[in-house]
């Protein structure tokens, strides 16, 4: 299963989003062993050092864990993976507001339209 990659990013961080994007909705778990450089980088199409890339990143952010002889696992640090979806919830919301500001609108504005469809209400 290749993945189709957005050419603006590097290829290694979107994969790191995506592992953490996988993380975050609970289907990779907590201490969970990830497939190996080679698996994964067959599985989504791309060089294994590029996995070995990604691998190492998650491990600089305390993400994964590599046990020698084992392979490489989830943390099981339930803080650092709550700090992980505090990061991300942080980036998507500043994201979010610096598109808004950039397209004119408020950000009352943007509350109220989105009570407003989750009321189901048309806007």
């Amino acid at each position: 299963m290749s993945i189709d990659f957005l050419p603006d990013k590097p290829i290694y961080q979107q994969l790191i989003d995506r592992i953490t994007g996988e993380i975050i909705r609970g289907n990779v778990k907590p201490g969970e062993k990830l497939p190996s450089v080679r698996e994964y980088a067959v599985e989504v199409g791309v060089n294994a050092n590029t996995m070995q890339r990604v691998y190492k990143e998650l491990e600089m952010m305390g993400i994964s864990e590599t046990k020698r002889g084992q392979g490489t696992f989830v943390t099981d640090n339930e803080a650092r993976l709550q700090q992980l979806r505090d990061e991300v919830k942080e980036g998507l919301v500043q994201s979010f507001l610096t598109s808004i500001e950039a397209l004119g609108f408020s950000k009352k504005e943007m509350i109220e339209y989105i009570q407003t469809r989750e009321r189901g209400e048309e806007g």
